[in-house]
């Protein structure tokens, strides 16, 4: 367990392009619209689709019941290699800009060491 910073630290963010690996949805790919680190989980574009029932409201006057995204488990996706167009495992390296000599960490992709931050 971390001792000081206690974020987890995940390998997709959102806007990020994945495909699903396992699951029922495996083969889907589409972007990921929201994160949730503290439960591992992520939420993808079209994926895991579910019927969600609402009461009637200003949006809805009727009520009734809506295709939503529901969230999948985050190792059930890979991020896509905007280079190759497959899905890659992710690194992590320290880039120190020239300019200014500081540095930060960077997100990579391991098959063709395209950087994604």
């Amino acid at each position: 367990m971390r001792k000081y910073n206690k974020q987890k630290k995940l390998h997709v963010k959102k806007g990020d392009l994945v495909r699903v690996i396992a699951g029922n949805d495996k083969g889907k790919q589409g972007k990921v619209l929201r994160v949730f680190p503290d439960k591992e989980r992520v939420l993808v574009e079209g994926v895991n689709m579910r019927i969600r029932h609402v009461r009637p409201n200003p949006q809805y006057p009727q009520g009734g019941r809506l295709l939503r995204e529901m969230p999948i488990h985050i190792s059930n996706v890979m991020v896509i290699d905007p280079q190759t167009g497959q899905p890659t495992r992710i690194g992590r390296k320290w880039v120190v800009d020239p300019n200014t000599g500081k540095g930060r960490w960077v997100r990579y992709a391991k098959k063709s060491g395209v950087e994604l931050d």
